[in-house]
């Protein structure tokens, strides 16, 4: 029985298109009286056997059964229990028509910490980027964007060409197109701070990386 509950639950920090997540979460997931099993801010009245996964917001549900509800910051899936199997065909869809929710998600884990694309238009990008303590992002150099970043809280060790300096909260520094550069946490909490992009191009594939502590040189 312990074999099979790990099985199940590794796939717990997919999104809502890994149908067999889903289906397996609620194999093995307590529920409440109701039959519900309920993950977040969720407020449910009349609610009878159904699943919510909820991450930033509060999902209100009323009068319904046997759906499975899940809300992450890319997309909301509401489906009914017996049709979690075609999911995939909202993704076929997605695929035909070009868009790309089902590849590309707002919050993104790094082996140095995470971030969170809050912000985009043409020329520009607003992530916010959390550093865990002593965690470095490589040393790379972009051909289209400039990065301006400005630290919430927490210490950024910053390369930026040859010098190197610290940036503590409310403080900025400015990365120019072409600027090899680097960004670490040399202190014990995480390192908050915001990036604005901005260029002709912001795509993750317009980095070049020369150093790298987590073995992604190419």
């Amino acid at each position: 029985m312990e074999t099979t509950q790990q099985a199940a639950m590794v796939p717990l920090d997919a999104g809502w298109s890994d149908i067999g997540s889903w289906s397996a979460l609620w194999e093995v997931s307590e529920k409440d009286a109701q039959g519900n099993h309920l993950t977040g801010d969720v407020l449910a009245l009349n609610t009878h056997n159904t699943l919510v996964k909820g991450e930033k917001r509060l999902i209100a549900t009323l009068g319904v059964e046997d759906l499975v509800i899940i809300d992450t910051q890319d997309a909301l899936l509401v489906a009914h229990k017996d049709k979690v199997q075609d999911v995939k065909k909202i993704v076929e869809q997605l695929k035909a028509q070009g868009r790309t929710e089902h590849l590309n998600h707002r919050e993104v884990y790094r082996p140095w910490g995470v971030y969170d694309s809050i912000d985009n238009g043409e020329r520009y990008q607003v992530k916010r980027i959390t550093v865990k303590p002593g965690a470095k992002l490589s040393v790379q150099m972009h051909h289209h964007r400039a990065e301006h970043w400005i630290v919430v809280s927490g210490t950024a060790k910053v390369t930026n060409g040859d010098e190197t300096y610290l940036v503590t909260e409310n403080e900025s520094t400015y990365i120019p197109i072409g600027q090899v550069h680097a960004l670490e946490n040399p202190g014990v909490i995480p390192l908050e701070l915001i990036e604005v992009q901005s260029g002709s191009y912001l795509g993750e594939d317009d980095i070049v990386r020369f150093e790298d502590r987590y073995g992604r040189v190419t």
